[in-house]
Parts: C-alpha cells; structure tokens; sequence
C-alpha cells in the first residue's frame, strides 16, 4: 500500500515556493467562476434587476381612466333607462302603477312605494355613475336592487333567454366592480377622500348594499 504523505507534502512545498497561499485545506481548483456569474456565464446579471426593456411599471394610467369612463357611462345608461321606465313609463316602460302591479305579483307589499323607491335608485343612482358622483353610494344602492332581483329571480335557471338571472348577474358585477374600482380619474369624485381611498370606500359600500338589500326584504317581501 502506497502512502499519499510524500506527493501532497510535495506539492505543498512547491505551492509555497511559488508563493501560492491557498489552503490545502479546500479545494485546490478556482472557485471564482460558481461565485461570480458574470465571470462564468458572460454577462450582467444586474439587468435581471430592472424592468424589461420597453415596459414601463405598473402604475394607473389614462387607459384605465378610459375604460372606467366607458364602464361608468355604459351601466350609468342602462340604469337611467330602467329608472325611467318605471318612474315615468318613458321606453315603453311600465310607469309607476304599473311597475307597482308587477312588485305585487313578485310577493312584494307596500309596491307603490317600492315602485318609486326602486325607479329613483335605478334613475338617480345612474345618472350618478355617469357623473362620477358620489360613486360609492351610488354603486351601492344599485348593488342593492339587483340583490334583491337576483333573490325574487332565484331559482329560475341562468340564461335571460330562459327567464334566468344571467342579466341581473351582470350589472350586479359590474356595479360591484366599480365600488372598489372607484370611477377613475375623469369624474367629478376625483380628488375626494373616498376617492382616495377606493378599498375601504368599497367595503362602506358593500356594508351599505347589503343594509338596504335586508331592509327591502323584511319591510316590503312577503305578506303583512
């Protein structure tokens, strides 16, 4: 059996000669190639720091301001347009009496003035979107009457075409997105403090919502 001693002895020797202070300790190899990558591989690891080139940051923008714009005025419409159907039997709608006889074949009572209120709220609180007025509440209490439509309309299957809930279902999203969106820049809310602060404006509005959804179930559903 041969010993190792002598050879390693030597080259010790031989490294101390050369003035190589490395420790024979480790590894004799150059190691500086796995620390280093811009010495192994070639190039800059420091531009995996910085943004991609030509992409700019998240941040808000115009686009987003735009398409709030767009969202705001498009559900603002609708909604004005069904307040005024059955404030005013305005689009062909049903007016006030009518639109009451329709609440009482849902099982609704005291319709005449579930009639107005629900067309003011839809009126009111559309033109209020398209403003970008007052967004937070107005989101909300459009949140509130289609909560309650979804409720009488539960159960009747998913797709308008069928009677369903799919109509409903949208503005109900829709408006519920804006209420913690808030209405961007191209409003008359710009600059408020609700405005500023879009989350907890939203919950407030939900909190909202879901009172006023309860309070037209328990005042006016059902039978006396």
């Amino acid at each position: 059996m041969h010993s190792t001693t002598q050879p390693v002895a030597a080259v010790a020797s031989q490294d101390r000669a050369a003035g190589d202070h490395r420790d024979l300790d480790v590894a004799t190899f150059d190691d500086e190639a796995y620390s280093d990558p811009e010495m192994a591989w070639g190039y800059d690891v420091d531009q995996y720091d910085e943004p991609f080139p030509g992409r700019e940051p998240l941040r808000w923008n115009a686009g987003a301001d735009l398409g709030l714009l767009i969202l705001r005025v498009t559900l603002g419409g609708v909604f004005m347009a069904h307040g005024a159907q059955k404030l005013f039997g305005l689009l062909g709608g049903p007016g006030p009496g009518g639109f009451a006889r329709m609440l009482q074949q849902m099982g609704f009572r005291r319709n005449e003035t579930l009639a107005l209120v629900t067309g003011a709220t839809e009126l009111g609180g559309g033109a209020l979107l398209v403003l970008g007025l007052f967004t937070p509440l107005a989101a909300a209490g459009l949140v509130g009457v289609m909560v309650n439509a979804l409720a009488v309309k539960y159960g009747s299957g998913f797709f308008a075409s069928s009677g369903g809930v799919e109509y409903e279902l949208v503005l109900a999203g829709l408006a519920l997105g804006l209420l913690f969106t808030g209405p961007g820049r191209a409003a008359l809310d710009n600059g408020r403090s609700w405005f500023r602060r879009p989350l907890v404006a939203g919950f407030l509005g939900l909190a909202v919502a879901a009172a006023a959804s309860a309070t037209v179930f328990l005042l006016f559903h059902g039978r006396p």
